[in-house]
């Protein structure tokens, strides 16, 4: 008898680590959280709200400061080797700044939305839009901002319309660099980033 009960807290063990799924934020500083504490940074104030709610998420932050979307598209795979239910990509802000030719912004954010697809199959994709300075001409500037949304419509996946709504421009929630939100400004950050992904979880 009580071998059995063993086996069956056993299974009921197996069964709920089994159905465990992993959420990974892959991008660039904004998500490695530079500048704040690490457990500042949005996915730690995401993982918080995942571990409250009792929902069976493990979350991952993939973040890397500097990132582009080319080296993005590098590093990948690497991240790919982990299960993959779910992935908020946030990349494209150092191109913009960078200058980078549009057109390879997005090849690049499109390859990575079909390595993840190929790999697998069932995960969800939520692209984070980004917008970039004014600094680089009206013309440049604006069609930046339309590859987030182009492609969520192109590639069928989620779209969080602009990651630094309400943290943008607003130095009060920004460090000294005008680019990189305080810990307040990470915290508005969650919530932007929470309303689009609480219903998929």
């Amino acid at each position: 008898m009580i071998r059995l009960l063993f086996l069956v807290l056993g299974f009921a063990a197996s069964v709920a680590a089994a159905e465990t799924r992993t959420l990974v934020f892959f991008g660039d500083s904004l998500t490695a959280g530079y500048g704040v504490d690490p457990e500042e940074a949005f996915p730690a104030v995401i993982r918080r709200k995942v571990e409250t709610a009792g929902l069976p998420w493990r979350v991952v932050a993939a973040g890397l400061s500097g990132e582009t979307t080319a080296g993005g598209l590098r590093r990948i795979d690497w991240i790919l080797r982990q299960r993959v239910d779910l992935i908020v990509l946030e990349l494209g802000a150092n191109d913009g700044l960078r200058g980078v030719p549009l057109n390879t912004t997005r090849t690049n954010l499109e390859e990575i939305i079909g390595r993840i697809r190929q790999r697998y199959p069932a995960a969800r994709i939520v692209l984070a839009g980004m917008q970039v300075p004014p600094n680089l001409g009206p013309e440049y500037t604006s069609a930046f901002a339309r590859i987030y949304p182009d492609l969520a419509a192109k590639c069928h996946v989620g779209l969080i319309p602009f990651l630094l709504e309400g943290v943008g421009g607003h130095p009060e929630l920004n460090q000294g660099d005008g680019l990189h939100p305080t810990a307040e400004g990470q915290a508005k950050v969650a919530e932007n980033v929470w309303s689009v992904l609480h219903p998929l979880l």
